[in-house]
């Protein structure tokens, strides 16, 4: 007879054995250090089990629910972007000595694993203009806090100052890091689609550890990154930068502006938006923070014979033997998303990033100019690069529900975030196309006078 079920639970003599050899009597003893309280006194509510066939047909009426990006125009950005991915990147990451592969502590059995960091590593200091990277964290929030963190440990001052237009859960993450360290978190709003100038100087001063702001922001508008940097000199502040990379392959680099610490999220480059995860964060520094990145570092070396050979160089150790000193407690990275982005950029070379870049931007322009041309109002007055927000007549959640109907994924409503009411956050890709837009237009358009 074939055993349907896959999953074997241990039988009452393994756990008997188990249990004698652990010295106790029953499986609760297991818990007795979790508080009686708190511990779960019922039954889970879960259904019977089945088999692993008849699960398997649930599961797939189940995806088959699913809207996906090759069945709609994707209109949504807000940090998960529908972009172009060479073909390449995924018969690459599947490879089993790349998709099995655990940190590569010893060089000699790991050198395509720490090459592939090596070079993710280089082309991410290219983009942003600075000296050294890490090989990866875990998202673009995740680094976002750890600067934070540098920072604070690094000035020894309280207080972080952060701009609206920094992403919402970026800006609710450095909210739970500033707890743990202690420190002040300050938010300076927008004046219509940027920072408010005149408010961040006001609040930069001697306290002030960094001043953060995204670029692009939220709102897809660039902000002027050498005011900021100004101002973050005056009262001898680091100036952290959270940058779209692909953005940056038509923008001036965060580092040419003089930024110490710049961090993001490698999403739009080599992966796919997968319902919003995973990604993979990078974390960029001058030479003068080298030592208190968060992470590791892979360098290139060579051995006793002189050949080209990569190790991993540097890591905060105090993580592991003097934690209360501790940098950081990140030990982990993205390998596996940092080889695809890697090997996207690699594909794509630097005029085809470039391409790619000014592809988002002629878009975005396109579809704003084609929306302003029916009578809707662009919110956004800086330059900006593939979102900008639309004012609508009617409310986004009703306005999104006629879009997916027409087979279109409409955009990100600014209004719980922002107070823009009847504001829509549209962003326009590389893989939009000009019938997908115009039809877009059309469809709001038709709502607009209904």
């Amino acid at each position: 007879m074939i055993n349907e079920f896959r999953y074997l639970p241990d039988t009452e003599q393994d756990q008997a054995e188990m249990m004698e050899a652990l010295e106790i009597h029953s499986i609760d003893e297991l818990f007795k250090d979790i508080p009686e309280e708190i511990r779960l006194k019922e039954e889970l509510v879960l259904p019977d089990a089945v088999s692993e066939s008849a699960l398997t047909k649930h599961l797939r009426k189940l995806a088959a629910l699913n809207i996906h990006s090759h069945e709609v125009a994707v209109f949504l950005g807000a940090g998960t972007y529908d972009h172009y991915i060479p073909s390449v990147v995924d018969h690459v990451i599947s490879r089993s000595e790349f998709y099995t592969a655990y940190t590569p502590y010893q060089p000699e059995a790991s050198q395509g694993e720490l090459q592939a960091i090596f070079e993710f590593q280089t082309m991410i200091t290219e983009l942003t203009g600075m000296e050294a990277a890490n090989s990866s964290l875990y998202d673009g929030f995740t680094s976002l806090g750890e600067a934070a963190n540098l920072a604070v440990v690094t000035t020894k001052r309280p207080k972080v100052v952060v701009s609206k237009g920094v992403h919402p859960q970026g800006r609710e993450v450095l909210q739970s890091v500033s707890k743990g360290r202690e420190f002040q978190l300050e938010e300076i709003p927008l004046a219509f689609d940027t920072t408010d100038l005149s408010q961040l100087e006001s609040a930069v001063d001697e306290q002030t550890a960094a001043v953060i702001v995204q670029y692009p922001n939220f709102l897809g508008s660039i902000e002027d990154l050498q005011k900021v940097k100004e101002m973050a000199v005056n009262q001898k502040a680091l100036f952290i930068v959270m940058a779209n990379p692909l953005a940056l392959g038509v923008l001036e680099s965060p580092g040419k502006f003089g930024a110490d610490i710049v961090v993001g999220d490698m999403q739009p480059l080599g992966l796919t938006m997968s319902a919003g995860g995973p990604h993979c964060g990078y974390f960029t520094v001058n030479k003068k923070h080298l030592r208190k990145i968060p992470g590791r570092i892979v360098g290139q070396t060579t051995d006793k014979e002189g050949k080209r050979g990569f190790v991993m160089t540097l890591q905060t150790r105090e993580q592991h033997i003097r934690r209360e000193k501790a940098t950081s407690n990140m030990s982990s990275n993205q390998a596996l998303n940092a080889l695809a982005s890697a090997v996207c950029m690699a594909a794509l070379g630097k005029n085809g990033i470039q391409e790619m870049a000014q592809l988002n931007v002629e878009k975005a322009d396109y579809l704003a100019n084609q929306l302003r041309s029916k009578g809707f109002k662009i919110v956004n007055q800086a330059p900006f690069f593939n979102e900008f927000a639309v004012e609508l007549k009617h409310s986004v959640k009703e306005v999104s529900a006629v879009l997916l109907e027409k087979g279109i994924i409409g955009g990100y409503d600014l209004e719980p975030e922002y107070g823009m009411k009847n504001t829509m956050l549209l962003c326009a890709t590389d893989q939009r196309t000009k019938e997908e837009m115009d039809t877009l237009v059309s469809v709001l358009e038709e709502i607009a006078y209904e």
